[in-house]
């Protein structure tokens, strides 16, 4: 675990960028101007040309740090995220080292300072960003679902109402309902979860984001006018779309056609595109029992569409790693004849068993190799990031200028996503989170045989 830890901050020596909480600095200030009385949106960094972008909730939230120094607002926001990304990690692997038989803890002790160590990881705690923690509220959501589709198997009648509402999963939206108030693009999940039909997780997570922006509206109702009215509608406050960091659809058009700006149209047409993809297989992935990889994609998408997806927001490949190397683990169980205990029988599109247990499959010693290249393969990417020996910026430098290599190297972590948003496979049965139709009753009724 030691050894581990160490190798991830040599590699973030190696590979990262000098951090400096260079966006926390942005923030702090920003909020620091605005409890001393002036307007939140017309904050600009001293040396730069950058404000706060966040809607108004996000300030609130952010309020507080005012309090601190600059240099621990960082770090407190730096350990918070290390925390909640090991409480999510817990998570997401609980059903996989369950199987497997692995201890928990120290499974996700290694995985944690792998997280750090790759491209989103490293530049949110370096920059002082806040996405592992919008992260952790979104997939707080997927394990509210997990516990909601097993309601009843986790409390005795003798529990008391708090844990019912616990385990019971009653809260499932609201993370998401949150960190749609905090950053816009976490409204692509409330979009998910209506098209599979999820009516009352929908529900909660759309009225947390109304109820939160309308509190907040009644709490700084100029600066709300202001971000809603105005600052919303003003992409440049951002930055260029053709930077280097910005690795999503519109940042990779501006850059293959050498422009600042994104043909628009192309890039509402691909989008168009990606997003119908990307739902449509986070919906097949649910649908097979596996929210986890269904979570994952929507995550993905909205990386893919948003005008502007810096690096520091590309965090969903960290569970795409895990469903790549999970998927690979089962496959190669599946060839070797190990049953695997799925938790659900054809009627949800997995392999023919009997309860739920998957027969062998005499596939040659290389099941599940393609899975498992992939995940390395993703995880390396991610963790040397080689774009940056190749960042450009116009007009000083054209994106071709180191070549065809060079141009698919700057916009290598942006083709890697588009890549997964087509192609992640799902597990079946793996991560149901099914409840109040027909495939959970007989998830109920499996279980029971």
């Amino acid at each position: 675990m030691a050894a581990v830890a160490y190798a991830a901050w040599l590699a973030i020596g190696a590979f990262g960028r000098p951090y400096n909480f260079f966006d926390m600095k942005i923030y702090h200030g920003a909020v620091v101007w605005w409890a001393s009385g002036h307007e939140l949106y017309e904050f600009i960094a001293p040396g730069t040309t950058l404000g706060f972008t966040y809607p108004p909730f996000g300030g609130l939230v952010m309020l507080p740090m005012a309090q601190l120094p600059i240099g621990v607002a960082g770090l407190v926001n730096a350990f918070a995220s290390i925390a909640a990304l090991a409480l999510v990690l817990a998570g997401l692997l609980r059903p996989i080292v369950d199987r497997l038989g692995w201890p928990l803890w120290f499974t996700v002790a290694v995985a944690v300072p792998l997280a750090v160590a790759i491209e989103p990881g490293r530049e949110t705690l370096g920059y002082g960003q806040v996405n592992i923690l919008l992260f952790a509220l979104i997939m707080a959501d997927l394990i509210g679902l997990r516990w909601r589709s097993r309601r009843g198997t986790h409390y005795a009648a003798t529990d008391g109402p708090l844990l019912r509402f616990l385990y019971g999963g009653a809260w499932a939206g609201t993370g998401i309902g949150l960190a749609t108030a905090v950053k816009l693009t976490p409204a692509l999940f409330i979009a998910y979860l209506l098209i599979t039909r999820q009516w009352r997780v929908a529900a909660t997570a759309i009225g947390t984001t109304i109820g939160v922006t309308v509190a907040t509206f009644a709490i700084v109702g100029d600066e709300s006018r202001t971000y809603f009215g105005s600052v919303l509608w003003q992409t440049e406050r951002v930055g260029a779309a053709d930077m280097t960091p910005n690795q999503s659809l519109a940042g990779l058009l501006a850059r293959l056609y050498d422009s600042i700006e994104t043909p628009g149209l192309l890039w509402l047409a691909f989008s168009v595109l990606v997003l119908a993809l990307g739902l449509s297989r986070a919906a097949s992935s649910r649908a097979d029992g596996d929210e986890l990889t269904a979570f994952t994609l929507v995550g993905l998408t909205a990386n893919v569409i948003s005008p502007i997806s810096w690096t520091h927001h590309l965090v969903w490949v960290i569970p795409a790693i895990i469903v790549l190397a999970d998927a690979a683990v089962r496959r190669r169980e599946a060839s070797r004849g190990i049953p695997q205990r799925t938790g659900q029988g054809p009627a949800f599109g997995g392999l023919p068993g009997v309860n739920g247990l998957r027969p062998p499959i005499w596939y040659p010693t290389l099941t599940g190799l393609r899975h498992g290249v992939a995940a390395i393969g993703l995880y390396l990417l991610f963790l040397i990031s080689p774009i940056w020996p190749y960042e450009h910026q116009l007009p000083e430098m054209s994106h071709y200028q180191d070549g065809l290599f060079g141009a698919l190297m700057e916009n290598s972590l942006a083709l890697a996503l588009i890549v997964l948003v087509a192609a992640l496979p799902w597990r079946p049965g793996a991560e149901p989170a099914f409840y109040g139709d027909r495939l959970a009753r007989a998830v109920a009724v499996n279980g029971r045989r």
